[in-house]
């Protein structure tokens, strides 16, 4: 059976950590910063984990990053 391929654009954007979670950048901070509020922009800092609803459908982009 031939190998199972990985989206590229999945293993750019996410990572699985030993548990088993997936972390992804936070969404929303790329443009428009002045109409957010400072306390978004601070706890939007860094990653996040998925939840599981959205990890499992990243989790089958990414066959072998298990």
């Amino acid at each position: 059976m031939p190998k199972m391929k990985t989206k590229s654009s999945a293993k750019k954007r996410f990572k699985v950590t030993a548990t088993g979670k997936v972390v992804a950048g936070q969404a929303g901070k790329r443009h428009g910063m002045i109409k957010r509020t400072t306390k978004f922009i601070r706890t939007a800092r860094g990653t996040t984990t998925l939840s599981p609803q959205d990890a499992k459908i990243v989790k089958s982009y990414m066959p072998y990053d298990r």
